[in-house]
């Protein structure tokens, strides 16, 4: 006996919905984008598992629905101009976990993929900054700010694997940068970029509150919205008089920013500047 198809709501405004909603927050929260590429893409899939005849659904292997799930959330990030490097992860998520959950790995394998991520996250629940990487665009905006004329003392608070220090000791040699990272992989990666770019800036495993900020002609963060206030306040106490500080993507409470770059070519990534 065929079963009757009941009509099923559009998924328009629903994706629309959701994409409204990325483009409002993306600077404020910039994982909520990657959170609404995934929902709606488990939406997609929920709608397909829904319109196709049930023997067929109840037939596809586990792994097939979280193919289809991994690809429209690549496209659905691609579609949000998300960071390249969004799109293997939004691939590869949901196939991951249905692989771990299939192929039953042993114990160890979760001990030591707890250990990479604690390396690569260490300090987030005291610092409650997640791992951020600046784009091209951003360590290019970051060069156009720099003055002109004089060699420039930078700092890069949570650099990463120091993409903007990297791109800036290129463009500028005559600088001095210094990066600052706690978490132990990123802190170990920037520092190896160093050694083979010849040590053309200088990163410490620290944490930026145990800096004089003063020291700086221009401080560089891409933290989170838990971490500006402290931040403003250290600056505002230390930098002097015409240093500049940049945050990429969230702003500071009260504080209106001198002047706002788009880096992002949509709005939603900004850097967001104050001369103090």
């Amino acid at each position: 006996m065929s079963r009757k198809m009941q009509p099923l709501p559009s998924l328009e405004p629903v994706l629309d919905m959701i994409a409204s909603a990325s483009g409002i927050y993306a600077e404020r929260v910039p994982l909520l984008a990657a959170v609404a590429a995934q929902g709606a893409a488990t939406v997609i899939v929920i709608f397909v598992m829904a319109i196709i005849p049930g023997d067929l659904a109840r037939g596809m292997h586990p792994m097939s629905w979280a193919l289809l799930q991994g690809v429209a959330a690549a496209a659905l990030g691609y579609g949000l101009r998300m960071e390249p490097w969004w799109i293997p992860m939004h691939a590869l998520f949901v196939p991951g976990l249905v692989g771990a959950l299939t192929f039953d790995p042993p114990p160890e394998f979760a001990l030591a993929l707890f250990c990479v991520l604690c390396s690569v996250y260490w300090g987030v629940s005291r610092s409650r900054v997640p791992l951020f990487l600046s784009s091209t665009a951003a360590a290019r905006a970051v060069e156009d700010l720099l003055p002109r004329g004089r060699n420039v003392a930078f700092l890069d608070i949570g650099c990463g694997v120091g993409s903007v220090l990297a791109h800036l000791a290129r463009a500028r040699p005559s600088g001095l940068y210094h990066g600052v990272e706690i978490a132990p992989v990123p802190f170990f990666l920037c520092r190896l970029r160093a050694a083979l770019t010849g040590r053309a800036y200088r990163v410490s495993w620290d944490d930026f509150r145990n800096l004089d900020l003063g020291r700086y002609d221009v401080v560089y963060a891409y933290l989170s919205p838990a971490a500006m206030p402290g931040l403003w306040k250290k600056a505002s106490s230390e930098m002097r008089p015409g240093a500049l500080l940049v945050s990429n993507s969230f702003a500071v409470p009260g504080a209106q920013p001198a002047l706002a770059l788009d880096i992002g070519g949509d709005g939603a990534s900004r850097l967001l500047v104050w001369r103090m």
